[in-house]
């Protein structure tokens, strides 16, 4: 399946998760950041964009996310799903300046070609 045939953020997930790709980096309740179900808590400088994903709602322009392959200093990867509009997936300004802090050093490696 070419990237260009992949237009929901459900495929492009399906094919993350065939390649090993299944957790997900989320902010908990104190504003942290963790992968998984680990207790490990990140700040921004551990971690590096490896490939960002946009998608866009064919009905709503309120009905977008972005999907990032998120690569931890350890080695270990994960995602971050940034939905926003009417479908955002945190409140206030944590989430979001956080994930703006986050170094960016994209990969070939994740094109889904």
């Amino acid at each position: 399946m070419s990237a260009h045939n992949m237009k929901t953020l459900s495929q492009v997930i399906a094919v993350l998760n065939s390649r090993g790709i299944t957790e997900e980096f989320r902010m908990n309740d104190a504003a942290q950041m963790q992968l998984g179900d680990r207790s490990k808590v990140y700040q921004p400088e551990d971690l590096v964009v490896r490939k960002s994903y946009r998608f866009e709602g064919d009905s709503s322009a309120d009905d977008n996310a972005v999907l990032y392959v998120i690569q931890d200093n350890d080695g270990n990867l994960g995602m971050i799903i940034d939905a926003y509009g009417a479908e955002s997936n945190y409140d206030g300004s944590e989430f979001d300046n956080f994930l703006r802090s986050i170094p960016v050093d994209e990969s070939e490696d994740y094109n889904l070609e």
